[in-house]
């Protein structure tokens, strides 16, 4: 316990530095009080030459802590969204973006990025022993919390749209408003697109953790994300989604559900117009993966028509 609390505390520490980014510049909001999540620090991108003469979309993404910088983050990795996002906007592959990363609350984070309709779809024995469940190593998966992935959806469809929306020169619709993020944070993606429709025109769901917890045996969860899924997607005809995953560590674990996915995206009528699922051979779980294949799900969701 003592070595989680040290983690806890060294990775605080670390989330208080300004990450240095090669391109643009960072605004932080810090310590962002909310009424529906525990407080947080929010880092706003924005890309080189940003004007308030012109428009920009917005992409919001998970983890935000882990996004710009590796010397910032605790297991010296990042997904080096400013290096990439700026190739892409010069090179004109993608829409001008600005990027809201919001940091994830730490212990908090398994249970604000857990759906919750389909968890609260499950019987009461089930929801109970996934409740109980341990990592690995184990530590508990929800650090005794409650899921409250609603409330964090409200946090940044209601506290933090709106601020963006009012300090930055940003278009406001959903055909201009993007979210994505990896493991949890393709979840949470996947869960805002298809709570908020309104809101969102595009998630990128990055090594989606279709598992929830740490096993697939005598797992419940997969379907109940299944279910929901094939009932709640946003309509094909303006909304576009992005899956994809590796094939080692954490990632092996997915290959067997992601096709299940798939099937469910094809029955709803999505194609190769509004949908994408990549398989990356050797890629693993890790900011590294996500930062080689970042340009690929930018370009699909953030591409000029």
């Amino acid at each position: 316990m003592k070595n989680i609390f040290f983690l806890l505390f060294a990775s605080s520490i670390i989330a208080q530095t300004m990450p240095k980014v090669t391109s643009g510049t960072i605004e932080r909001i810090e310590n962002f009080k909310s009424q529906f999540v525990t407080e947080r620090n929010i880092d706003i991108w924005l890309p080189e030459n940003y004007s308030t003469e012109k428009k920009y979309s917005v992409l919001y993404m998970h983890d935000g802590q882990m996004l710009y910088d590796p010397e910032t983050t605790w297991n010296k990795q990042a997904w080096d969204v400013d290096d990439v996002l700026g190739k892409l906007m010069q090179e004109s592959k993608i829409q001008d973006v600005i990027v809201v990363g919001m940091f994830n609350g730490g212990i908090t984070r398994h249970i604000d990025y857990f759906p919750q309709r389909p968890f609260e779809s499950l019987t009461t024995f089930q929801q109970d022993s996934i409740y109980k469940a341990n990592r690995s190593n184990g530590q508990s998966v929800f650090n005794n919390g409650k899921i409250n992935s609603d409330n964090y959806l409200k946090f940044i469809v209601k506290e933090i749209k709106p601020l963006i929306d009012k300090k930055y020169s940003v278009y406001t619709d959903k055909e201009h408003t993007f979210v994505a993020g990896s493991s949890m944070g393709g979840l949470i993606s996947m869960y805002a697109i298809c709570e908020y429709p309104n809101v969102f025109g595009g998630a990128a769901c990055l090594s989606t953790h279709w598992p929830g917890i740490f096993g697939i045996k005598g797992n419940p969860i997969p379907d109940a994300f299944f279910n929901y899924l094939n009932k709640h997607l946003p309509d094909p005809k303006d909304h576009k989604i992005y899956f994809d995953y590796g094939t080692a560590t954490l990632d092996a674990m997915y290959e067997t559900l992601q096709p299940q996915v798939d099937k469910i995206m094809e029955a709803n009528n999505y194609d190769a117009s509004n949908w994408v699922t990549k398989k990356f051979d050797g890629d693993d779980h890790s900011e590294k993966s996500w930062n080689r294949r970042l340009a690929i799900p930018m370009e699909f969701i953030l591409g000029k028509n």
